[in-house]
């Protein structure tokens, strides 16, 4: 049997899909053969990865509820509206597949946070090895289950079934909002209160087994920063895809009209994606540091690398599959489009060196190496209020050379290709996910690798070595903000191109149209809802975390002097039911509001609402990743020796604007990035619903 264009490209995506979940699988085992440590280093691990464990178990109990009601209201659907039960199976897909990821990948940074310890005691090069390979198994099982979803589902309902596949990001981003929400809300639960109590009142180091909080806040480490940012970029990475397959699809006709030229606009984005797998996982290679001053270079010569094979086996796919742009994605037939294969390749370029660039950018904001956050260091010197101050205008400014990038880059690729180019450079931009993931979800088991150091006594050579991986990994963690919200402006773009091509032409979204303009302010104060709701729930969570601390502090004889041991268990209880109380109404609002407006005032309110979300999503995400990052790194800058060190009046004003800043960055932050995109998603399949 001779295989078509379409079935050929999707099986070769296929095969390189499972190959990376293969690859993946490989890795957890090499690190499942290194050392565990002694007793008293697994017997912590151990806590953490039962705390790690019960609260997935709990949140995704609660996600089922969620996920069974919206499998059978799309199931409801006509599918000739994009609906029905193709879409519904494909939307119980993306959220099996998506809460797979995160907890493969939380159950593997649990285990490999002791071995990379145990392997510090011997080397930096050695805890390096461990610890990236933990993040790498994140990376390479995102990618793989993300690309076989969608391969898998494309096969089977074929080219003109590309709508129902949507049902597929649909699943991964309500898993991921929710996953974010709870995570965060759990981990920085933990964090502040622990830090409150622990460094400013108590006056004890980060991760000492004195402080009751420390395995809670180990844990949030795992749900938040690893299952949380996997679960994000996940859906970001499926969204990406599938739009430029879906926008590829309506540019040469839609339904009825499959042809070569069809099939293959619809298929270089999943090829594109399967040759970054290839790309990263070339990539990894790279990455070998025994000195604490290369491993930042380590790390980013591994993306650079893998980015370097992605432009060149990009090139050779162009010229194999040469796509070419055939019409406007803005409706007239007429707008006859004037692209050719290789200005589609270089908006996949400038899309992948944006999220480089915009990575970097990041870094220069929050590292501790640079004049921003050193700048906040020095402002905590008369106090908290100036420290935060300062470290909110610096959020504040870091936002204009990234949006100026964006804007920039987005009128390129529209230059270029169309609307078609913009998608296609947010998935340029998201192919190398399998390393650039592996470099961010390595930074949480380094830190809890010197929390584990911190807990059991190691030598303080040990703990030095995780220092210097945790230091290195709050940098890898500010590029992968930057990939993420990069990454989030443009798949966010991009679905809303969808969303106006599924309005069809006879909707304007002019801002001479009222409800445009109404929908438009709507959608701008949405974002902001919705970062209050994780900021107060954030507080609520901490602030019982605070009071518990106390009172084991104030009833727990001899527990300040170290001979008593804490009761961990109250604290992680804490936390667990905060995190799952105060995250429904964040993550229902992402589907609630979308469809609300467009029953009551129609598609041209929600495309406004749509573009007023994305437009203040972006600058708050921006802001609130960056002035986190900047705070937590200021303090860090202080704790290196610098302004008077650990325990003075200095760092303990660092620590209260580091609080603040916490569910800055990990909570309300990374979460917009999912509220804008789902936001479209669900608007794009509830149309039917909505009034012309």
């Amino acid at each position: 049997m001779i295989l078509s264009l379409y079935e050929t490209w999707n099986i070769i995506s296929l095969l390189l899909a499972v190959g990376s979940i293969v690859f993946a699988v490989q890795l957890f085992k090499q690190i499942m053969l290194k050392d565990p440590g002694d007793e008293v280093m697994q017997k912590i691990a151990r806590a953490i990865q039962e705390g790690g464990k019960a609260f997935l178990h709990a949140e995704y109990r609660w996600l089922m509820v969620f996920v069974g009601v919206a499998f059978v209201a799309l199931s409801l659907g006509k599918p000739e509206q994009g609906l029905g039960i193709k879409t519904a199976i494909g939307f119980l897909l993306g959220a099996v597949a998506s809460a797979g990821a995160g907890y493969f990948g939380m159950h593997c940074a649990t285990r490999a946070a002791v071995r990379t310890t145990q392997a510090a005691k011997t080397s930096l090069g050695a805890a390096l090895d461990v610890a990236f390979k933990s993040g790498t198994v994140m990376g390479m099982t995102v990618v793989g289950l993300g690309l076989l979803g969608i391969t898998l589902l494309m096969l089977i309902y074929g080219p003109d079934g590309i709508n129902h596949v949507l049902g597929f990001s649909f699943g991964a981003s309500s898993i991921a909002l929710f996953a974010r929400v709870g995570g965060g809300i759990y981990t920085k639960a933990a964090d502040v209160g622990g830090d409150l109590v622990g460094k400013v009142e108590a006056g004890i180091p980060e991760d000492d087994p004195r402080n009751p909080a420390t395995i809670a806040d180990n844990v949030g480490d795992n749900v938040g920063d690893v299952a949380g940012m996997g679960a994000d970029l996940f859906e970001s990475y499926c969204g990406a895809i599938i739009s430029a397959a879906l926008i590829g699809y309506e540019l040469t006709g839609g339904h009825g009209h499959g042809g070569d030229q069809q099939y293959t606009l619809m298929l270089y984005p999943v090829a594109l994606s399967a040759i970054g797998i290839v790309a990263s996982v070339l990539g990894t290679f790279r990455v070998r540091a025994d000195d604490e001053s290369k491993l930042s270079a380590a790390l980013f010569g591994g993306l650079i690398n893998a980015s370097i094979f992605l432009i060149l086996g990009a090139a050779l796919l162009t010229w194999i599959m040469k796509p070419t742009t055939v019409m406007a994605v803005a409706g007239a037939a007429a707008d006859t489009a004037t692209s050719n294969h290789w200005n589609i390749y270089f908006a996949m370029v400038v899309g992948l060196v944006l999220g480089v660039v915009i990575g970097k950018v990041t870094e220069y904001y929050t590292s501790e190496r640079m004049a921003p956050a050193q700048t906040i260091a020095q402002q905590s010197k008369t106090g908290p209020a100036t420290n935060i101050i300062h470290g909110l205008a610096t959020g504040m400014a870091s936002t204009w050379i990234p949006t100026i990038l964006l804007a920039l880059g987005i009128w390129c690729c529209n230059e270029l290709a169309g609307m078609y180019g913009i998608c296609v450079a947010a998935v340029g931009m998201l192919s190398t996910l399998g390393i650039s993931l592996g470099v961010d979800a390595y930074g949480p088991v380094a830190d809890n690798a010197g929390g584990l150091a911190e807990m059991s006594h190691q030598d303080p050579s040990v703990r030095k070595r995780t220092d210097s991986l945790d230091a290195t990994g709050n940098t890898t963690a500010a590029i992968g903000k930057g990939f993420a919200i990069g990454s989030a402006a443009l798949t966010a773009l991009a679905l809303f191109s969808a969303y106006r091509v599924a309005c069809g032409p006879g909707v304007s979204l002019s801002l001479e149209d009222a409800r445009v303009v109404m929908g438009l302010l709507v959608g701008a104060m949405l974002p902001f809802v919705f970062s209050s709701m994780a900021m107060k729930a954030v507080g609520k969570a901490a602030n019982a975390m605070v009071e518990e601390v106390r009172r084991q502090f104030r009833e727990i004889p001899g527990l300040r002097e170290g001979k008593a041991e804490p009761e961990y268990a109250k604290c992680v209880e804490i936390s667990t039911r905060g995190a799952l109380r105060e995250m429904v109404v964040p993550g229902l609002l992402a589907v609630i509001a979308p469809v609300l407006m467009g029953m009551i005032f129609g598609k041209a309110a929600v495309g406004g609402m749509l573009a007023g979300s994305t437009s203040s999503g972006v600058m708050m995400a921006l802001f609130m990743a960056n002035a986190g990052g900047a705070w937590d790194n200021a303090k860090k800058y202080i704790e290196a020796g610098h302004l008077g060190g650990k325990g003075s009046d200095v760092h303990k004003a660092a620590v209260i604007g580091d609080t603040v800043g916490d569910p800055f960055k990990d909570t309300a932050g990374p979460s917009i990035n999912i509220l804008m995109k789902l936001m479209t998603i669900a608007a794009v399949l509830a149309i039917p619903l909505f009034r012309s």
